[in-house]
């Protein structure tokens, strides 16, 4: 073993005997610890908590769902629930959807990066197939970590 050569077994001290007691005391501290400065919020989260948010009168009233939702990348690249489209391609599957639906509405997810008239171009064809338009949009604030947003 590495130990003989410098012979550092024989200058360790010895065992201590029993040192239960100081397994009780360390244990009990903590548990003072914890009932005089601990928080409900660290020892069970999510119990006890009676937060409410603000309920806004009428917020709900005039909520739309939307019966399609698009994605649209920066790189003009638009993503359908079939797959992958290009603008041409969006028109004809927009009026093919909208011809199925009762009151369509076309959920349109952009990126930050999209340019406006990319957008005017979806919101144009989507009107054109009879669709009611929302947005919602990146934000490019939100982004951590991306240089030059």
């Amino acid at each position: 073993m590495i130990t003989r050569p410098l012979d550092l077994a024989s200058r360790l001290r010895p065992e201590p005997r029993n040192l239960d007691w100081l397994f009780f005391a360390n244990a009990g501290l903590l548990g003072l610890f914890f009932s005089v400065f601990g928080s409900h919020f660290v020892l069970a989260p999510g119990l006890g908590v009676d937060f409410q948010l603000p309920v806004v009168e009428g917020a709900n009233a005039s909520a739309k769902t939307p019966t399609h939702v698009i994605s649209v990348l920066g790189s003009g690249q638009i993503l359908t629930s079939d797959g992958w489209r290009t603008l041409p391609q969006l028109e004809d599957w927009l009026k093919a959807r909208g011809k199925t639906t009762k009151t369509p509405r076309l959920l349109v997810r952009g990126d930050a990066d999209v340019s406006t008239d990319v957008f005017a171009a979806i919101s144009g064809a989507a009107k054109k197939a009879g669709f009611e338009v929302l947005w919602a949009a990146d934000d490019p604030a939100g982004r951590k970590g991306q240089k030059g947003r």
